[in-house]
């Protein structure tokens, strides 16, 4: 089916402290975001959208020399970008994986089995079993129940619809003005089936400074 990728790169990186959009930070010397399309080409994906910070089209497109990428502006939520990212999709595609820029250490794999589990079940997202048992506070942070960790699994993306599907689901979300945490959920609300693909522990994402120590430290001993 034709596919395109969505990233989600519109993020500021203030939280790491740095100056520059959180996906064009270097790791190892390299841009995040080139590492993270990197992935995607490895899984047979060259085209799709990238959703910039407004304002800094240039920086990416001089970052992205050479890459087959359309740059769309980032919205107030990460809801109104993707959105904005759906509306800029090509004509014609069919799937659409939707990434966050700052998980460069995606697997291959995990692309290509949600691709193929949204193209059967009209939506997916990669994520991994929960390892620890979580716990449910009330507002006074005193617990409030267990749930069963064995139907626990911590959400990663790509997340990844047939794109009718994730445009109808955003189209109810904004009809409504509901805001969700995330694209699988808005699925979800609508009464869609979202198959759960299994990720990686080292899928992880760059958010604090310290994450941008442990990700260079994993690329240095090759376990990304």
């Amino acid at each position: 089916m034709n596919t395109q990728f969505l990233i989600a790169a519109a993020g500021l990186g203030e939280r790491l402290g740095r100056e520059e959009p959180k996906a064009l930070v270097p790791l190892l010397g390299r841009p995040m975001l080139l590492h993270t399309l990197d992935r995607f080409r490895e899984a047979g994906l060259d085209h799709g959208v990238v959703l910039v910070p407004p304002g800094r089209e240039e920086t990416f497109s001089a970052a992205l020399a050479g890459r087959d990428v359309r740059l769309t502006n980032g919205g107030a939520t990460r809801q109104e970008s993707v959105r904005n990212g759906l509306n800029a999709l090509e004509d014609g595609t069919e799937v659409v994986a939707i990434h966050d820029a700052a998980r460069p250490f995606v697997s291959v794999a995990a692309i290509r089995a949600s691709i193929a589990a949204a193209a059967e079940h009209g939506a997916a997202t990669v994520a991994i079993p929960s390892v620890d048992t979580i716990l449910e506070g009330d507002e006074a942070a005193f617990l409030r129940a267990t749930p069963d960790r064995r139907r626990l699994w911590a959400c990663q993306t790509p997340q990844t619809f047939r794109v009718e599907v994730i445009r109808e689901a955003h189209h109810r979300a904004t009809r409504e003005g509901f805001q969700g945490t995330d694209d699988a959920s808005l699925v979800r609300r609508m009464g869609g089936r979202v198959k759960l693909v299994m990720g990686s522990r080292h899928n992880m994402k760059i958010t604090l400074p310290e994450d941008l120590r442990i990700a260079e430290l994993m690329m240095r001993e090759g376990l990304t």
